[in-house]
């Protein structure tokens, strides 16, 4: 049996399953980030915790964030964070930035890493 199948159609089907797979990464990392990072950081714009405020922090400088206390060693991090930085850092942070304030030990594993990351960067 020969299957015909219309070109537009056979794009319209890996979109929408793309798609879902991106929706699905970003309520992930909604779920991690609601696991492990609100107790120190909030999603909203302006309200800092023990740690900044994450929202817009996809393409932030690091230690840009207004009115919140940044560690030297932080305040000496110069990157952006873009989705390798955060990769990165997100995995070992005290090992990328040592002297860092913050205590999390990091994300082992790395589909964590990529759908956290999804969903920071919504947080706009």
């Amino acid at each position: 049996m020969v299957w015909k199948v219309s070109i537009p159609l056979l794009l319209a089907a890996i979109f929408v399953a793309h798609d879902t797979r991106a929706q699905s990464s970003v309520d992930n990392g909604k779920q991690q980030f609601a696991k492990k990072c609100v107790i120190c950081h909030a999603a909203e714009p302006g309200k800092n915790k023990i740690g900044p405020s994450l929202f817009g922090v996809v393409g932030r400088k690091a230690a840009s964030e207004a009115n919140f206390s940044y560690s030297d060693a932080m305040k000496k991090f110069d990157h952006v964070w873009d989705d390798a930085t955060l990769e990165t850092y997100l995995a070992e942070p005290r090992k990328i930035v040592p002297g860092t304030k913050m205590i999390f030990a990091g994300l082992k594993e790395k589909g964590e890493r990529d759908d956290l990351i999804a969903y920071l960067a919504t947080l706009k």
